[in-house]
């Protein structure tokens, strides 16, 4: 059996991509999503997923981009200005350098996962914004985070490195791929031992906010049995989102992607069963 999560990140860091996410679950394949505590529109968020219960909601873990939500010092996350560091690259250049305490960590994302449930929002997985979650020596305090939520599920990144895409990909793009498929992979490892699920394969590094509808049916032609993941980066007016995220992103070229008939069709041909997080 073919077994199919689509999650869609960054629920709750903006409205126009709340409101893509959304659309790309009512009226396309979009079974899941994860929400980011710390984004602007955390409330609005929240207010869509109640209304929409059939839309499993996991946790995005935030620790670079954004605002922190925890209270007290954790002066080591952030800049003097209080926000964390911007980009995956300063934190990892810390935090491999030891000016990152894991304490700091630990209690930062004990504090986003609380604010998710104080909402009461039932949290179907963990996941983290720039795939922080399998850096190494974060999983022991990761599990330790989720076990308090009763949250035993989680995305492992691990696009398989065969997996070129369309084509031969941009190169520092494979690279980026490569390394984050061997830290997710000897993360694996360890959140396997603290009981943790996840599903068999990931898709979606080497496209990430470019899934346009050649890549989803390409992927969908090649799915492996079992249980899939494809992340997606849906959202609604691709220009106004540039003018606050600068990433180079294709929002709502991914949403229209996620509606189209060629790819609903395709999950039929396939015999693949949309699932989310709750189902693993």
């Amino acid at each position: 059996m073919k077994q199919l999560i689509v999650n869609a990140d960054d629920f709750g860091l903006h409205e126009l991509i709340n409101d893509g996410i959304v659309e790309a679950h009512v009226a396309g394949c979009v079974t899941s999503t994860s929400i980011m505590a710390g984004g602007d529109s955390f409330e609005h968020a929240v207010r869509l997923a109640g209304k929409h219960p059939k839309l499993g909601v996991g946790v995005h873990l935030t620790l670079v981009g954004a605002r922190p939500i925890a209270r007290g010092d954790i002066h080591t996350l952030v800049t003097r200005k209080g926000d964390f560091f911007p980009n995956y690259g300063q934190f990892v250049k810390r935090y491999v350098s030891g000016q990152i305490a894991k304490e700091h960590i630990e209690w930062e994302l004990h504090c986003q996962m609380q604010k998710v449930a104080g909402t009461g929002i039932k949290i179907t997985h963990i996941d983290s914004h720039q795939h922080l979650h399998v850096l190494p020596g974060l999983a022991k305090v990761i599990s330790r985070v989720a076990k308090e939520f009763n949250v035993n599920k989680i995305r492992i990144p691990a696009e398989p490195i065969s997996f070129l895409g369309m084509g031969f990909p941009d190169i520092s793009r494979f690279f980026a791929k490569t390394a984050l498929t061997g830290c997710s992979l000897l993360a694996k490892s360890i959140y396997t031992k603290m009981g943790f699920l996840f599903p068999q394969h990931f898709f979606g590094m080497l496209a990430g906010g470019t899934m346009r509808q050649s890549s989803l049916l390409h992927i969908l032609k090649e799915l492996p049995e079992g249980i899939s993941e494809i992340m997606v980066h849906p959202g609604k007016d691709t220009q106004a989102l540039e003018q606050s995220f600068p990433w180079g992103y294709h929002w709502q070229e991914e949403l229209e992607a996620l509606k189209c008939k060629e790819v609903l069709e395709s999950i039929k041909k396939h015999e693949i069963q949309l699932v989310n997080y709750r189902e693993i």
